[in-house]
């Protein structure tokens, strides 16, 4: 009987460390996006080029606004 507590006891405390380490690890990850905005590359890059349409070039056809 006291095998099988300790091998209960030992499981929970590994699954709360995996558990433990898998919510750090998404709490301090940071995204490509968040960090290509950060650094300006590609937000300066944006707004340097305005297109007519705003949708990426990948075969969506833009509406046409009569201004």
């Amino acid at each position: 009987m006291k095998f099988e507590s300790f091998l209960l006891r030992g499981l929970f405390v590994v699954c709360l460390l995996v558990c433990g380490l898998v919510l750090g690890a998404m709490v301090t990850a940071s995204p490509d996006a968040v960090r290509l905005a950060v650094a300006g590359s590609a937000g300066q890059l944006l707004i340097a080029t305005p297109t007519p349409c705003a949708l990426p070039p990948d075969g969506i056809v833009c509406p046409r606004i009569n201004g």
